[in-house]
């Protein structure tokens, strides 16, 4: 069902886990599927670049795939640039995801997309 490169970032992903003090957390879940995700980020102020980002996500593997690549996309990128990231910009570098598990990629965009929405540079 799932390709050798979605499996890898299931089994193996880079950007697990939780960063202490992110400048931005965004959040999306999927109540049909019971998918729920966090992306953690800390943003660099001066280029407004993602220095780091890092997810939480309870799902099935693709889920746990897509959260991984979404972190793999926008890392050193601009806000302005990430969240122009789309599903299915993350179903491709995936090597695309089955019908029924594209809501995967979309749902992580979500996240991305709140959490850029929810940034407040410092003044």
């Amino acid at each position: 069902m799932y390709n050798k490169k979605v499996i890898e970032h299931f089994a193996h992903p880079k950007f697990f886990g939780k960063i202490k003090d992110p400048d931005i957390i965004g959040r999306a879940g999927n109540p049909r599927c019971g998918d729920l995700l966090t992306l953690y980020l800390k943003i660099d102020k001066k280029t407004q670049k993602i220095k780091d980002i890092k997810f939480e996500t309870l799902g099935c593997a693709a889920a746990i795939a897509a959260s991984d690549m979404i972190c793999q996309l926008a890392i050193n990128k601009t806000l302005e640039e990430a969240i122009k990231i789309s599903f299915q910009d993350v179903s491709e570098e995936l090597g695309v995801l089955p019908p029924l598990k594209i809501h995967c990629a979309q749902l992580v965009t979500e996240a991305l997309r709140d959490a850029i929405n929810n940034y407040q540079p410092d003044s």
